[in-house]
């Protein structure tokens, strides 16, 4: 069975993963093994020529190498995980649904071609720091050491920070809209009084249960049992199956009421809030 550390593990590895995918998209292009116009967003190469995967890979390249690339991975690594560790613990397809609504609500807007960019992995991390900052508002943050301030100040000050360095505002700014959009969904607009509309698609549970990461308290969808797992049968140098045989019915039953509460979480352990809670249906 796995226990809650496994999931806190499962959520900081996939962080990690994606990190990972970053900074082998950005050493395959300063080595020079692909052409990085064969990547980027480009509505006429989609529509007209069916390249689909454009859709889709350019979020994997958050530019050259730079400080400014080191900059948004260590974001990631370090505002990603604190998300799923905090407002996203045991909330797995949730997570993973504001990352792909993010994606799409940043595709919806590159469609204006005053907003368009080649690649739109800045603006998807410049989301997360926004939707961070919006959860934890009061946490103090230091930038580089040198100004301390509360966590929902965080994009503004960056965002500043970037105008000083001469960056480009554009991808910020749409990456902050986006997640502005996504917090007023899924916070404001039910704590307002409105009707929570706005939950994670079935598919997305589908698509978590399936991939076999992480957790998700609710889920309409069973995780199934045999994903992640190569080889499921006995285990003879283990006497597994002589263990069985051997135990009589009575050890059995007691080996089984003490498993089945071993089992029983404890319902006052790291509850932070037992308020409603909006995003899980709690209305």
């Amino acid at each position: 069975m796995s226990t809650p550390a496994h999931f806190k593990l499962d959520q900081i590895l996939s962080i990690f993963a994606a990190c990972e995918q970053v900074l082998w998209t950005t050493s395959a292009l300063y080595l020079g093994l692909y052409d990085p116009r064969n990547i980027a967003l480009s509505y006429q190469d989609v529509f007209k020529r069916f390249q689909v995967w454009r859709l889709i890979t350019n979020f994997f390249l958050l530019g050259p190498f730079s400080p400014f690339f080191a900059i948004r991975l260590i974001m990631i690594a370090r505002y990603g995980v604190l998300l799923e560790r905090g407002p996203f613990d045991k909330r797995t397809a949730d997570y993973v649904w504001m990352l792909i609504f993010g994606a799409l609500s940043l595709l919806v807007m590159a469609a204006i071609p005053y907003l368009w960019t080649p690649f739109m992995a800045g603006s998807l991390v410049f989301m997360i720091v926004y939707v961070w900052s919006r959860e934890f508002p009061n946490a103090r943050n230091s930038i580089y050491g040198l100004v301390t301030l509360k966590g929902f100040y965080l994009p503004w000050a960056l965002l500043a920070l970037d105008l000083i360095f001469g960056a480009s505002l554009m991808e910020d700014i749409i990456g902050m809209v986006a997640g502005h959009l996504y917090y007023f969904l899924t916070v404001l607009h039910p704590l307002a009084g409105g009707k929570y509309v706005f939950k994670t698609p079935l598919w997305v549970h589908k698509l978590v249960a399936y991939w076999g990461k992480g957790i998700q308290v609710n889920s309409p969808v069973q995780r199934d049992p045999f994903a992640g797992v190569a080889f499921r049968g006995r285990s003879y140098r283990l006497n597994g199956n002589r263990a069985q045989t051997s135990t009589s019915p009575s050890e059995q039953e007691q080996q089984n009421q003490t498993n089945s509460s071993a089992r029983q979480p404890n319902s006052g352990d790291g509850v932070a809030f037992g308020g409603k809670s909006y995003r899980l249906g709690g209305r």
